[in-house]
């Protein structure tokens, strides 16, 4: 049986029609490009050339703040928000040819609330280092979406929308900056002609002016309150940055690493996985299918984000019911899958959800410039310590259930990393690459491949094929079937009993 027909009856399975079964098969089209993955790859990526730049403009920042300094660089910050400001001649001679907006009377500069709040920095994620404008506020996150992605039109904004990444963009004080190099090694050749001429040269070097960063808001994620997540105010408005910020840089990973970024619910999954293992340190399935408006499934909440990857043009009602029933298994299947073979067990990663003595381990330093439970997935060495079995026992209490000893037992001895169960993965293998494989070997699989009973041994399978180029040297054991995956590493075997 091909892949298509494979998919064509999954989407049966699910109660799809023809024609659905024919827009959806569209919709969920894989297009990740694998092709160029032959060779291992060091993580975290190298990063873009754009980043120096940024770089700069962050140094700058701190001295007279992230507004001031961006709005001498990015034109479209010197222009206001108005409707139909984009089909002004000045507004496209500005940003379309560079000419300065010092004569320009339209240029009166964005306008933002509490302008101070604006925080600039670079982020360091999978796909390498990024700038991030954290806008302080709502009203300012809107005003810089509109200035940065809509041309400075009052175009809406969705309320579940938090965060977004802008690539492609165009930045003229990079052309600046390149212009005054190209005349200061060419001072007898540098007139309007000859730079017209070295312009033209220029246009087909696009790393060499076009940027890519991202906007985030510092509001709740999804515009879900921490009452309907089941999470006290003050720690749902600490993990909901980690997530979206987790989310967006899987968006810059998977452009970087397979050419493909777009609005699609596929790579929204894939995305919110990231997310919510680096803010809760395991996969949430009911925290994602809430995010989507999917939490009492069959029935869908007016409002949630998956109505904003209808697609274009948008798939019909009858598709969109399919879709959101296979999003549900989808996320499931993660979900059993990360439970299965992540090594890590949700009663572990709940304590760092609870007060008490293991709050220091919780708590890490403000690396995004903001407060945080934590940044990376939960590793056992940060709760190593001499209560450890008095928290375990404490959470059984709490959680209504039983930590079995030999689970105890591993996560003792277990290494300072989420590893591949079943998997032998070589000293060298870190733990950034082991999350990077994970993310990869998503983008391997369609959603209805996802959504399937086979959804598990598809993505053991492809993690095996990675490893034999991200790793050549590792050795795959398979699991028995009397045990849960065995992890294998510098020759230390540990079972996990099935309880």
């Amino acid at each position: 049986m091909n892949n298509q027909q494979f998919r064509a009856d999954v989407l049966t399975y699910f109660g799809a029609s023809a024609a659905s079964v024919e827009e959806l098969l569209a919709y969920n089209e894989n297009v990740f490009h694998r092709h160029k993955l032959t060779h291992p790859v060091k993580f975290p990526l190298a990063p873009e050339t754009h980043v120096s730049a940024w770089e700069e403009y962050a140094v700058a920042a701190k001295e007279i703040g992230a507004f001031e300094v961006l709005k001498q660089r990015l034109v479209q910050l010197q222009f206001p928000i108005q409707e139909g400001i984009s089909q002004t001649s000045s507004y496209r001679a500005a940003t379309r040819r560079g000419v300065p907006t010092d004569s320009i009377a339209e240029a009166t500069g964005l306008v933002l609330n509490q302008p101070e709040k604006l925080q600039l920095f670079i982020h360091q994620s999978l796909a390498g280092a990024i700038p991030v404008l954290l806008a302080g506020n709502r009203e300012n996150f809107v005003s810089l979406v509109q200035a940065l992605t809509m041309r400075n039109e009052p175009l809406p904004v969705p309320a579940s929308m938090g965060a977004c990444i802008v690539s492609g963009f165009n930045n003229w004080d990079r052309i600046r900056q390149y212009r005054q190099k190209w005349e200061a090694t060419n001072p007898d050749n540098c007139d309007e002609n000859s730079w017209k001429e070295e312009f033209q040269r220029l246009i087909p070097q696009k790393q060499l002016y076009q940027d890519r960063f991202i906007i985030l808001s510092d509001g709740v994620y999804s515009g879900v309150s921490a009452k309907d997540m089941g999470l006290e105010e003050y720690q749902w408005q600490q993990l909901s940055p980690i997530i979206r910020l987790e989310h967006e840089c899987t968006h810059y990973f998977t452009y970087r690493m397979f050419n493909s970024m777009r609005n699609n619910i596929f790579d929204e999954l894939i995305a919110d996985y990231r997310g919510i293992v680096a803010a809760c340190g395991y996969y949430r399935s009911d925290w994602f299918l809430r995010f989507l408006g999917l939490e009492s499934f069959p029935n869908y909440r007016e409002g949630g984000r998956l109505q904003n990857y209808r697609g274009e043009p948008p798939i019909s009602d009858g598709a969109f019911k399919i879709l959101q029933a296979l999003v549900k298994a989808a996320a499931e299947n993660l979900s059993r899958f990360d439970t299965q073979y992540s090594g890590l067990q949700p009663s572990l990663v709940h304590l760092r959800l609870c007060s008490g003595s293991i709050n220091a381990a919780a708590t890490q330093t403000k690396r995004f410039r903001f407060p945080s439970l934590t940044g990376n997935p939960l590793y056992v060495s940060e709760l190593r310590d001499s209560n450890l079995h008095s928290q375990f026992r404490s959470v059984e209490t709490d959680m209504g259930m039983r930590v079995g000893e030999d689970t105890m037992k591993f996560w003792e001895n277990s290494p300072r990393r989420r590893v591949f169960p079943s998997l032998c993965l070589p000293s060298q293998t870190n733990a950034t690459t082991e999350q990077a494989l994970m993310l990869m070997s998503l983008t391997y699989l369609t959603l209805e491949e996802l959504a399937s009973q086979q959804a598990t041994c598809l993505i053991q399978a492809i993690l095996e094929q990675l490893l034999t180029v991200m790793a050549p040297k590792t050795k795959v054991m398979r699991q028995s079937r009397d045990w849960k995956p065995r992890i294998f590493r510098r020759n230390r075997v540990f079972l996990i009993n099935k309880t």
